[in-house]
């Protein structure tokens, strides 16, 4: 707990999708000031379940033992997965403003429980890459990255707090599904755990479709400034740079809790407990502040924030769990600060576009951050180095966040 096609579908999609496309009667996201929280509620619950995905250590032992494979190979589940969610959030803008909010929900549920159920019933790793990585992952990505920018539209005047709430959601979804994931491996194993996930899926998008469709909310606003295809490129690179530096150095210390409290004497699980819930309430906060200082002041504190607690966890082991709560806090804050600033930074259309291509640096350090933590690990053998270098890449992200996100 420490650490987590066929022909049928496609006629169930098609009729499905074909009836609700055509509902577009509803008027635009400034109408009733009512919709705002129903659609908050809506892309929160989507978002926590989906939340599970990082959850995904609990099964590592069992899918060892079931396919008589490598930590590593069946490690590739999870990061596969990454990808996959990466490559949904940068390209789904494309289809958010083409369909409406209800059928990407359904989108969501449907591609969400044929993915875990395919994992599930898998005899094969390769039928689990599939299922779950590539399925699940393409599912996960279009439920997490549609819901953040249209709780986001449905609540203009809490723009941010909104965001920060769908963030804390997915956090909350990585808490609480190793409970329910251990109860359902101890009756049924890695099947019924996946079956499991697949009917919660499916519900609760099949859930927040109906709650979004009879509200009347739209994601596309008429007054919105349309697509530019025009983005500062150089702009979204240093932007790139802060966050993923920023999220990297989050990473190398969260990815490797367990064996970080674990050499300073502090029991794995208490560590991860701890990052998780202050990840969740630096989501929040941050999100909440967001509305009332500049993103680029939060953006630079933050980092510099995460910094000071992994130097001083170099220094300092019995204070090991309280530092990863403050790396903790940091990360949540950072991940959901981002976005806000960037819809701030690119108005209209142009935000959803420039968060899919900023988000691909989260992809990118969530691969390789605990990965380069692990290897350093092996060279030296300890986590100090390890923990400077991930103090040196916040730094950098302060840094950078001070030159890119100006006006934010």
């Amino acid at each position: 707990m420490e650490e987590h096609l066929g022909t049928v579908f496609v006629e169930i999609r098609a009729s499905l999708v074909g009836s609700l496309y055509h509902l577009r009667y509803v008027p635009s996201m400034n109408s009733p000031d009512h919709q705002g929280p129903k659609v908050l509620f809506a892309a929160s619950m989507v978002s926590m379940v989906l939340g599970s995905i990082h959850a995904f250590s609990v099964f590592l032992e069992p899918l060892e033992t079931t396919f008589k494979s490598s930590r590593g190979t069946v490690s590739l589940i999870y990061s596969f997965s990454l990808v996959f969610l990466t490559i949904s959030v940068l390209f789904g803008p494309a289809v958010y403003s083409r369909l409406q909010p209800a059928t990407i929900y359904i989108w969501v549920a449907f591609l969400g429980a044929i993915g875990t159920g395919l994992a599930g019933i898998a005899t094969g790793l390769e039928t689990v890459w599939i299922g779950y990585s590539f399925i699940f992952g393409i599912a996960n990505g279009l439920g997490y990255g549609f819901g953040l920018q249209f709780a986001a539209r449905a609540n203009p005047d809490h723009a941010g707090f909104a965001m920060g709430v769908v963030t804390a959601a997915y956090a909350l979804g990585a808490v609480l599904a190793p409970y329910g994931f251990e109860v359902a491996l101890a009756y049924g194993g890695f099947f019924l755990a996946m079956i499991a996930l697949g009917s919660v899926i499916f519900f609760v998008a099949l859930g927040a479709a109906l709650i979004v469709l009879r509200s009347g909310a739209q994601y596309s606003d008429a007054q919105a400034k349309p697509k530019t295809f025009n983005l500062p490129l150089g702009r979204i690179a240093a932007i790139w740079v802060a966050y993923g530096s920023g999220v990297a150095a989050g990473l190398m210390a969260i990815g490797h809790a367990a064996g970080i409290a674990a050499t300073a004497g502090f029991a794995g699980w208490v560590a991860t407990a701890v990052i998780a819930g202050c990840n969740l309430v630096g989501s929040l906060l941050s999100g909440w502040l967001s509305e009332k200082v500049s993103h680029r002041r939060i953006l630079t504190v933050l980092p510099l924030l995460g910094t000071a607690a992994l130097l001083a966890l170099s220094v300092f082991p019995g204070l090991t769990i309280a530092l990863l709560g403050v790396v903790g806090f940091a990360y949540g804050g950072t991940i959901a600060t981002y976005p806000a600033a960037i819809s701030v930074l690119f108005p209209g259309e142009d935000g959803p576009i420039a968060y899919g291509r900023i988000f691909t640096a989260w992809g990118l350090a969530g691969l390789l951050a605990p990965w380069l933590a692990g290897q350093i690990y092996d060279w030296d053998g300890s986590y100090v180095l390890a923990l400077w270098v991930a103090a040196g890449l916040g730094i950098i992200s302060a840094i950078s966040a001070q030159k890119s996100m100006r006006h934010s």
